[in-house]
Parts: structure tokens; C-alpha cells; sequence
């Protein structure tokens, strides 16, 4: 058990040294607008070019396992969609982001580097199909769903041309297209570019986990919102159970990517559900509630689940580790 929390130490501990940092000195929150753009402009695309361009594209053909997480990520999305009404919400504006809570996990930030210590080399595959198809379906449906339910109707077709556009020249999709394009040239990366690429790419969780303690600091804390308990539990609970059903139903897979899948289905709510409710002015406050108080709840949560996987007390036999 010391080992799994050695492992989920630095990635926790990160963050809290971001949080106490956020609340000793107070900084305008413009301040962290360059790290954010490191993050999302540099460092992650960084991360998985590499990932991407390292791995022969065999291994990135797999629809199964890519209908089985995605699948899985759409369902949660679809609970934490219910789960605002059934605790008495009624916009359905603000439904959308909290089924975004209940569906978009910290993978970009989060997942990467604590699936490769947990787990190993092997999960660089899983972890990069996992993170590319589920903000493919996110980005989609979220944007789509707030046209399509908002007050203001928008027509559907210039609705679609934007959210393509804005897909597929997402940074993080972009570097990843751009990594399968050079594994299936089999291009050979430059030794002095190379390097730079893993600089930036050893920076990025560093970076991502320190910016998310500073940031949950500067969120308001406002009283739990009657829904939020449902919505976290879809995302820590029902999410990671769904992947698994899935996953069983439709493979057989690799045991690293099984667990890969489990561990990133395991993570809270990603920063990234509070930036899109405030870009769409809806479930502002609760958003920021559900990324704070789902990554605190994830200290106990995300250690279980590595504990599980390691130990093979999951389904013993079913990981082969």
C-alpha cells in the first residue's frame, strides 16, 4: 500500500502545493493566462506528438476499445445530463455542462502521467485513443447541445462547420493527428528537436497539476448544489463501473489497456468543465464546485482504484498483473 502512495503522492501533492499556494498569495488570476497557454499550446501537444509518433500505427487501430471508452464517457454523460434533474434543476442549458461533469474526466492534466507511473509504457496507446476520441465526442455534443437547447436557436449547419473546425484544430487533437501522421511515414524526429519535445512534455503535468490546485483556490465555494452529489458520483462511480461492463462486453483487450481505461474513467471532473460552463454562462458556480470537491474526493478514490489494478483484487486474474 506504501507504493501506491508514493505513486499518487507527487500528483496529489502537486496539487495541494498549487492550492496553498493560491490561498497564501494572492495573485490576480490573469496571472496564470501564459502557464495555461504553455499547458495547452505547448507542453500537452508536446506530450502527445510523442506519444503518438512513438507508437506503430497497428497499435492505434483498435475500434473496440475506442467504442468501448467512448461509449462508456457518452453514457456518463448522458447520467450526469439526468442526475441535474433529478436533483430539481431545470435548465437544460445547465444540464448539458453538468452532464459534461459527469462525463469529462481529468484526462489531459491528470490521466497521462499518473496512467504511465501506474502503470507503464503500455499505456501510452490507451491513454492517447482514449483522450483524443473522448474530447472528440465532448466537444461535439456539448457545444452542439447548448445550440440546439439554448433560448436562442442557432442554425444547424453553421453550427457544425464550427464545431469541426474547432475539433480538429484543437491543439491537443492537432499534435495528436500530427503524431499518427508521422508514425504511419515512420518519420524519424530530429535528435536536437526531440529533446526539446520531451523538455516540453516532462514539464506538462508538473505544470497542469500545480495550475489546477492554484485554480480550484480561486473558484468561489458556494453551498453544495442538491445535484452535485449525484453527478460526482456518476463520474467517480458509474463512469469507471460502465467502462469496465463495456470493455468485458466488447473485447477481449490487453490487461494494461483494460486497467488504463479504468484509471482514467476513475478521474474528477476536469478544470476544463469550469472554463466551458463560463464560456457558455451556465452552471457557472456548481461547475467549479464539482472540479474542487471531485478532485478532493478523488485523493481516497484514484489511490483505490491504483491499489485494485496493482494488486489484482479487481476481478483477480481479469489484469493479469
Amino acid at each position: 500500500m506504501m507504493d501506491i502512495f508514493n505513486l499518487a503522492l507527487p500528483y496529489f501533492g502537486l496539487i495541494l502545493i498549487g492550492f496553498a499556494c493560491g490561498k497564501r498569495i494572492r495573485l490576480p488570476e490573469t496571472g496564470l493566462a501564459w502557464m495555461n497557454f504553455f499547458l495547452l499550446y505547448v507542453a500537452l501537444p508536446a506530450l502527445f506528438f510523442r506519444i503518438m509518433a512513438r507508437t506503430p500505427l497497428e497499435q492505434l487501430n483498435n475500434p473496440p476499445f475506442i467504442l468501448a471508452t467512448t461509449a462508456a464517457t457518452a453514457c456518463a454523460f448522458a447520467l450526469g445530463f439526468a442526475a441535474y434533474f433529478l436533483g430539481g434543476g431545470r435548465e437544460r442549458q445547465q444540464a448539458v455542462i453538468a452532464g459534461l461533469a459527469g462525463g469529462y474526466g481529468n484526462i489531459g492534466y491528470m490521466g497521462p502521467g499518473l496512467a504511465l507511473a501506474a502503470i507503464g509504457a503500455p499505456a501510452a496507446v490507451p491513454v492517447a485513443l482514449i483522450f483524443c476520441f473522448d474530447n472528440v465526442f465532448l466537444f461535439t455534443i456539448t457545444p452542439l447541445l447548448i445550440a440546439l437547447l439554448g433560448r436562442e436557436r442557432r442554425a444547424l449547419l453553421p453550427t457544425l462547420i464550427h464545431l469541426v473546425r474547432e475539433i480538429v484544430f484543437h491543439p491537443l487533437i492537432f499534435a495528436s493527428i500530427l503524431g499518427t501522421a508521422a508514425a504511419a511515414l515512420h518519420l524519424h524526429i530530429p535528435i536536437g528537436i526531440d529533446r526539446i519535445l520531451e523538455f516540453l512534455q516532462n514539464a506538462a503535468a508538473p505544470v497542469a497539476l500545480f495550475a489546477l490546485g492554484v485554480t480550484v483556490t480561486l473558484r468561489p465555494f458556494e453551498t453544495m448544489p442538491w445535484e452535485l452529489p449525484g453527478i460526482l458520483a456518476v463520474k467517480l462511480i458509474a463512469h469507471p463501473v460502465i467502462a469496465i461492463a463495456l470493455l468485458m462486453l466488447l473485447g477481449p483487450f490487453a490487461p494494461e489497456w483494460i486497467a488504463t481505461a479504468l484509471l482514467m474513467a476513475s478521474l474528477p471532473p476536469a478544470l476544463s468543465v469550469f472554463v466551458m460552463a463560463r464560456q457558455y454562462d451556465a452552471w457557472v458556480a456548481p461547475a467549479s464546485t464539482a472540479v474542487l470537491v471531485g478532485t478532493l474526493i478523488s485523493v481516497v478514490t484514484l489511490p483505490l482504484v491504483i491499489w485494485l489494478i496493482r494488486s489484482g483484487a479487481l476481478a483477480q486474474g481479469f489484469f493479469g498483473f
